[in-house]
């Protein structure tokens, strides 16, 4: 499978939309509630995603098919929004996605990244080099709370 890492387009929404819902539902289940699950993922795709997909995500193609995605805000280094297609994942594509999101952000001068992390995905991201254990409250742009955990990684330019 050759991966290629791009930058998001308006087009990529949908698929982005889908498998954020995708990963969310096969991961974060016994992590948090039905009804946190069931607030986070539902509800249609709104201009605003659609927006924010195409102004600091990124997509991960396999035969040009979107199987990953990612965020970053090079104005403050904050990463979110890495999930892989539930049938994609174990393959290295969030790793790959992270790693092309720190090249990006050292190529912007940033010293640091930082993200919330769900409850699941701490272990993954403690892998990929990143920090922190403090427990707090993730506000989503739909106004949705959840416990995540607080995380930072130092970067080298």
């Amino acid at each position: 499978m050759k991966l290629v890492i791009r930058k998001a387009e308006r087009r990529d929404a949908i698929p982005a939309w889908n498998i954020r819902n995708a990963a969310i539902l096969a991961e974060c289940t016994g992590h948090y509630s039905d009804e946190q699950l069931a607030n986070w993922t539902g509800g249609e795709i709104t201009e605003q995603f659609i927006d924010a997909v195409s102004q600091h995500w990124y997509v991960a193609t396999a035969n040009e098919s979107v199987v990953g995605t990612g965020m970053l805000d090079c104005s403050t280094g904050q990463v979110d929004a890495i999930f892989t297609r539930p049938d994609r994942m174990g393959f290295g594509i969030g790793r790959a996605m992270l790693a092309h999101l720190e090249r990006l952000a050292a190529e912007s001068g940033l010293a640091q990244l930082t993200l919330d992390s769900t409850l699941n995905a701490a272990a993954f991201y403690r892998k990929c080099g990143f920090v922190g254990d403090q427990l707090s409250v993730y506000k989503s742009p739909r106004g949705i709370s959840l416990a995540c955990i607080v995380m930072s990684k130092q970067i080298v330019p």
